[in-house]
């Protein structure tokens, strides 16, 4: 089916954050490897769903910056998907490889002024936050994806960018 509509393609793209949202926070809270691989795998494909159909609508809109912030965090979820069944040991190198691309598609998306500046400074401290991370481990530190006090406490950064996003497309007008 051909999507025609800007609000029917910003309510499936946040469908998709929200579902990526939801189950990665569930994820990084469940003690099972098991389970948390399955929550993982369902959020990495609401993200990659949701984030790719952001950059579909900001290139129709000429919004390339965007539209690429957009690519790149899809890309970034996609890596992260691809280790997500290894556990969480073996999962190191694709986390690390698709949290530097978070970062990147955070700083990418964050910086043109399109979202309110509340929403940019979080996306800007999720973007650092995952940027540290991702050079710790790159540096040759085994960072599991729940270790603390980072990454654990940068998914609050990164759900609350998402959430925002969602919002924003909710409030935009048809």
């Amino acid at each position: 089916m051909y999507v025609r509509s800007g609000a029917t393609l910003n309510r499936m793209a946040a469908g998709g954050l929200l579902v990526g949202a939801t189950f990665g926070l569930a994820g990084t809270f469940v003690s099972s490897p098991q389970l948390q691989a399955s929550l993982w795998a369902i959020d990495s494909v609401g993200l990659v769903v949701g984030s790719s159909l952001l950059a579909v609508k900001y290139l129709r809109t000429g919004s390339e910056l965007l539209a690429t912030g957009f690519l790149v965090f899809a890309i970034g979820e996609g890596v992260l998907l691809s280790g997500t069944a290894a556990g969480p040991t073996s999962s190191v190198p694709p986390f690390a490889a698709g949290i530097a691309l978070w970062a990147a598609a955070l700083i990418i998306i964050s910086a043109p002024p399109y979202f309110p500046a509340w929403l940019r400074l979080l996306g800007g401290v999720a973007a650092a936050l995952f940027a540290v991370t991702a050079a710790r481990i790159y540096a040759g530190e085994m960072l599991l994806p729940t270790a603390t006090p980072l990454p654990f406490f940068a998914y609050p950064f990164l759900v609350g960018t998402l959430l925002g996003w969602v919002w924003t497309l909710l409030r935009e007008k048809a």
